[in-house]
């Protein structure tokens, strides 16, 4: 294990390259990061760092949202197959219907979407501010793609707005139930219960605290309690007990376990480095126009 981080440490410093790792990520390549966060956050992070080039480690679309966010810069995946199942629910002959039927309806795509669905929406969102985009239109009715569950998640708390959501999810959220939450809530009584808003409605409505992966992070920072019960994917738990170890976490359900996330391994990120063949990269039309959704979200966040 020593052999092949020493072995990454000095391709990267060769390289000029800086490594991105998505809080769901093996162990390991979490370490190994110079920075680890969720998609949104560490493709921001792509675009402010000094590097020729990007290793990312986590699935295809935030690859690709790095890669619109900084053209100058070589995006690289250690496995370009790990894809993201719930952005492959929606695509562009799906979204084309969707406006199609609801012409005066603009579209709210959520960052775990392609690049070819970013280019057809009119603003990107996260999970963590997909209330205040939704929020900040002017328009009665909103399409929402793909996350069904962050739809109505985020139709609960804009109750004057009509969302038309489609019918995607996240199947390693979705893996979480109710009886889950209940079960480890007798077992762990004293712990707050914080959910991803990707969870069922049923699920997020147990929880204390509905909150994305960066949420969770800062919310658990500065929460007095000492005992928290996590409900999404299992690998942020690593980055909670490493920035908070005098506090305990236990995952809602041991199943909610993304594959794609954990098909990146050090060997990969090695030989990544080593050959710089599997990049990533989106085409000019798409990434201008797929640019334009992603910077009316982050100009929303410019108005605070």
């Amino acid at each position: 294990m020593s052999d092949i981080f020493g072995k990454i440490q000095k391709l990267k410093k060769e390289r000029n390259a800086v490594i991105l790792a998505h809080n769901y990520q093996r162990l390991e390549v979490q370490d190994i990061a110079d920075y680890v966060g969720d998609s949104l956050g560490l493709s921001s992070q792509a675009a402010k760092v000094q590097a020729d080039v990007i290793v990312f480690c986590g699935v295809h679309f935030m690859a690709e949202t790095a890669a619109i966010l900084c053209p100058e810069k070589k995006v690289i995946m250690p496995e370009v197959k790990a894809g993201c199942p719930m952005a492959n629910m929606i695509t562009v002959e799906k979204l084309a219907n969707l406006k199609l039927q609801n012409p005066k309806a603009p579209v709210v795509c959520y960052v775990n979407t392609t690049a070819e669905i970013k280019a057809e929406s009119d603003i990107c969102c996260t999970s963590a501010n997909a209330v205040k985009v939704v929020r900040s239109l002017p328009d009665n009715e909103v399409i929402f793609v793909p996350d069904k569950y962050l739809g109505t998640y985020t139709q609960s708390k804009v109750p004057e707005k009509k969302l038309i959501l489609f019918d995607g999810y996240c199947p390693t959220h979705a893996n979480i139930f109710p009886e889950h939450i209940e079960q480890v809530r007798r077992a762990h009584p004293r712990a707050l219960v914080l959910v991803h808003p990707e969870c069922r409605p049923e699920v997020t409505a147990l929880a204390d605290e509905v909150l994305s992966t960066g949420g969770m992070l800062k919310f658990v920072r500065g929460s007095e309690r000492h005992e928290f019960i996590i409900g999404t994917e299992t690998g942020i738990i690593y980055t909670l007990q490493k920035q908070n170890p005098g506090k305990r976490f236990y995952p809602a359900s041991e199943r909610a376990v993304c594959p794609n996330m954990k098909m990146t391994t050090l060997e990969k990120v090695l030989w990544s480095l080593e050959d710089l063949k599997t990049e990533v990269a989106v085409s000019k039309p798409i990434a201008d126009k797929a640019r334009k959704a992603i910077e009316r979200m982050l100009e929303i966040g410019r108005q605070d």
